[in-house]
């Protein structure tokens, strides 16, 4: 019987660690490649005054330094879905937690910022926008919602922020992605042209959004980019 320190079994093991390592380095590399694919993935939105792209990843992946994302009134009826149970869970339920009438109400307008616990999500920082009511819900509510977006990452100090509307995601889907993206822009263009005059005036006291990053599901990027494109048309008339 051979031992431990036999010379084979000594070779046998060394094989076996080898292998393990290139498993490991190949995995890596496709992760890597995987990433870079999403990232290269992305679609430009032609005409934008400030550069738009269309990325076809969620909000629980994201690498940035401010991901957006928007919740419905806090309330049982309100229930969590698709990339926001996602969320959730890498955040060990912390959603759970702020999602109650004494804490994050979840009303039209409220901002919550949050630092997401450390090997939880990748982004440096989580900012939730409240939706209100999930039954009256209307997409022009979203307006709102863009001129927050544009206001509260250019006084956090940051340029590109990646935003989700993750409105399927709070369960209501009988709005296109589309509806909901070009009121979002609209409010955001507002937003940036009301800081431009500040800016042509001296008075104002943030940095600006310089770009932005807009979150769809791979079947609903066609939709968004034309939300998105009559949202940019119409605010140049």
């Amino acid at each position: 019987m051979k031992g431990k320190g036999d010379p084979a079994s000594i070779a046998h093991e060394a094989r076996m660690t080898n292998f393990r390592t290139l498993l490991n380095s190949t995995f890596l590399i496709a992760l890597i490649a995987l990433r870079a694919y999403a990232q290269s993935s992305a679609v430009n939105v032609a005409g934008a005054p400030v550069p738009i792209q269309i990325l076809a990843q969620s909000p629980a992946d994201t690498t940035s330094d401010l991901q957006v994302i928007c919740l419905f009134r806090s309330s049982p009826v309100n229930t969590l879905h698709g990339s926001l149970t996602e969320m959730n869970e890498k955040m060990k339920d912390l959603l759970d937690l702020i999602r109650k009438p004494e804490f994050f109400r979840g009303e039209l307008g409220e901002t919550l910022l949050i630092a997401p616990p450390k090997n939880s999500l990748a982004a440096r920082r989580l900012l939730i926008i409240g939706l209100g009511d999930s039954q009256t819900f209307a997409p022009q509510q979203m307006q709102l919602v863009g001129e927050i977006l544009y206001s509260e990452a250019s006084r956090i100090g940051v340029a590109h922020p990646f935003f989700a509307p993750t409105i399927l995601d709070g369960g209501v889907a009988k709005f296109t992605t589309g509806e909901v993206a070009g009121q979002v822009i609209g409010g955001f263009l507002r937003a940036r042209a009301i800081d431009l005059a500040l800016r042509s005036a001296n008075a104002s006291a943030t940095q600006g959004v310089t770009a932005l990053t807009f979150l769809a599901g791979p079947q609903n990027v066609s939709s968004t980019r034309e939300g998105i494109e009559k949202a940019i048309a119409a605010a140049g008339k």
